[in-house]
């Protein structure tokens, strides 16, 4: 079966597999990352993609066991948690939870005296409990709560952007031993947070007897040559 081609940043759009396999030529002639493990290159060049910007080659940090096991997570049928609407947007074939625009959220934070990205967390983890996998690509302070709430996540895609507290939460993120992926600028964002998601979706849906891949709708990027 052929699926139409997931976008990070926004809906699957069918019938743009040409200029997607056009971008990776182009991409892979400018830089060589085949010295880098399969899920590594898979998530460096799906996030270059995404975002034309070849700093992530040396900006992401990518530990190969540790996004093998967020695969293996996602072919099992993991939930799937995205700190912000702009993150959930760029998701697709699986279902997403996103608290973050539910009164219930706006509520919890005036009540508890914490930011709506906060709260939103707190409230998706009541509804997924462990074993999730987050994707963080909005502001720190979601993936601060992901850190000292005890989510237990299976893998947490740490992006959130900004130049006050970002980095310092990736840095937290990296130090606090949960397996993840993240980058070590300011840099960072939806787009960037989607497109590593996605490769390592697309990833999960080619695993046989996947229960990801009945939702798919992503091709695996093309391959060299």
């Amino acid at each position: 079966m052929t699926w139409p081609t997931a976008v990070p940043g926004g809906a699957a759009q069918p019938g743009t597999e040409p200029a997607e396999a056009e971008a990776y030529r182009i991409l892979r002639s400018r830089i060589d990352l085949s010295r880098l493990p399969k899920y590594s290159r898979d998530v460096t060049e799906r996030v270059i993609y995404a975002t034309a910007d070849f700093d992530y080659a040396t900006d992401l940090v990518c530990d190969e066991e540790e996004l093998a096991g967020a695969v293996a997570a996602l072919a099992s049928g993991a939930p799937v948690v995205a700190d912000a609407t702009m993150v959930a947007a760029g998701i697709s074939g699986c279902p997403v939870v996103c608290k973050i625009g539910e009164t219930l959220t706006a509520r919890l934070a005036r009540t508890a005296g914490i930011t709506p990205p906060a709260a939103a967390i707190r409230l998706a983890f009541g509804e997924v409990g462990p074993g999730a996998v987050w994707v963080v690509g909005g502001e720190p302070a979601a993936l601060t709560e992901i850190l000292y709430r005890g989510v237990e996540p299976a893998f947490v895609v740490g992006m959130p952007v900004g130049f006050v507290a970002a980095a310092e939460a990736k840095d937290a993120l990296r130090a606090s031993g949960i397996s993840s992926v993240s980058n070590v600028s300011e840099k960072g964002g939806a787009a960037v947070a989607a497109a590593a998601f996605d490769a390592l979706f697309r990833s999960a849906v080619t695993m046989s007897g996947s229960r990801a891949a009945g939702a798919a709708t992503g091709k695996a990027p093309p391959e060299d040559g």
